[in-house]
């Protein structure tokens, strides 16, 4: 495999670093979470104009780039780096695969161009705030009831002269107090003949009732969504899809994706600390030049460059994506941490931006982990721990 990038890939990398660089500065990300948005629209609509970003992935066709998703794990580690607060996330990587695969011509028609032009941004809304679980990435999204169940539970869908209705409430949506379009998933058939569709449900909706939430993390805004007997369209045909499938297909791209979103943040904290050892002073020297810091900073460089090498591959071989999460993630969460203690007293406060590397860690994890369940789930994948034997239970079964 030839690891190297090319000039265009390259150039995405450089054009964007170079623009939030003049952009994406703390001060303006502190600025940007405090907006209505949760992210600075007029910066977003740049992004996506000028640079097509929500787009790079998507198909000529629906005007997109035509790109890979190494070119959107390449910029997603830029905007990383910054810790960029953009609907990208949410829109590009969960979102626009979901109505690529599964939408009917007409909805990837109506859909995918305004997605690529910046013009509508989206959110997937799983119940129970079970994102991993609904990917894959931590459960067989087919053996786990994580959209609910019965005749109770989750966001229940009900077919009644010719429309869909969709009743229930899902939390801890990514970017869904803001987004233009929701794709809900619904539990539908009850009890006997019980399945999960997706369902497209406009921002406007009567019925709908989305709330921001305080999260840990700010640069990733999360609302819980509520329906109350909301009208919505079917994401695709109305032969049963395979939404499991799916689900699990973005899982594995997304999780590629954010671990070089992960590395980016990992990167640019490794980055600041390095910057400030070198200009603080303690008896008359810059701390940087003691040997013990010089450790400490060569360890968090190795598990940074570990990640980044994990978070490539998975770029280029998406089946590698839930791993290369849970080694960036576990990479973020131990140079953020030492971030703020390399700091001193200065990297406590709230005023420094060492906090908001700890709090992406921290966030993310949560939302997409953790860190153990992404590497056991992977385990049982690829067989590591084979049936039952008469010393242990199944792999993934509780006693």
């Amino acid at each position: 495999m030839d690891a190297a990038f090319t000039a265009e890939q390259d150039e995405i990398r450089r054009t964007l670093r170079d623009l939030l660089a003049q952009h994406g500065g703390p001060g303006e990300v502190r600025a940007a979470v405090r907006t209505a948005e949760g992210h600075d629209p007029a910066l977003w609509l740049r992004l996506a104009q000028e640079l097509g970003l929500p787009g790079l992935a998507l198909p000529e066709e629906y005007g997109g780039a035509g790109c890979t998703v190494t070119e959107l794990a390449l910029a997603c580690e830029e905007t990383g780096r910054a810790l960029l607060p953009s609907p990208l996330l949410a829109t590009a990587v969960l979102a626009a695969p979901l109505i690529a695969a599964l939408g009917t011509p007409a909805q990837r028609a109506g859909l995918l161009p305004r997605i690529a032009d910046g013009a509508l941004t989206a959110a997937l809304a799983v119940p129970g705030g079970s994102m991993a679980a609904a990917l894959g990435l931590t459960a067989d999204n087919r053996a786990v009831a994580w959209a609910g169940g019965g005749r109770a539970g989750g966001v229940q869908a009900r077919l009644g002269d010719g429309r869909w209705r969709l009743y229930g409430e899902a939390g801890r949506v990514l970017d869904g107090h803001s987004a233009g379009l929701l794709l809900v998933a619904a539990h539908t058939g009850g009890y006997p003949r019980s399945r999960t569709l997706l369902f497209l449900v406009p921002a406007e909706a009567e019925g709908l009732t989305r709330t921001r939430l305080t999260s840990m993390d700010e640069t990733r805004p999360l609302a819980r969504v509520e329906l109350r007997d909301t009208a919505a369209e079917l994401l695709g045909a109305d032969d049963a899809p395979d939404v499991c499938g799916a689900l699990a297909a973005t899982g594995r791209t997304a999780a590629a994706v954010l671990a070089a979103e992960t590395v980016g943040a990992a990167a640019g904290a490794l980055a600041r600390t390095v910057a400030y050892v070198k200009e603080r002073e303690q008896f008359g020297r810059a701390i940087g030049s003691f040997q013990a810091v010089k450790h400490r900073l060569a360890g968090l460089y190795v598990r940074v460059e570990a990640a980044r090498s994990a978070a490539y591959h998975a770029a280029w071989d998406p089946a590698a994506g839930p791993l290369a999460l849970a080694q960036a993630l576990e990479a973020a969460r131990t140079v953020a941490g030492e971030a703020v203690q390399l700091h001193g007293g200065i990297g406590f406060t709230w005023e420094h931006e060492a906090h908001l590397y700890v709090k992406r860690a921290a966030g993310d994890e949560l939302l997409f982990g953790p860190v153990h369940r992404l590497r056991d789930h992977a385990a049982g994948q690829a067989g590591l721990f084979g049936d039952v034997t008469a010393d242990g239970p199944v792999h993934g079964v509780a006693v």
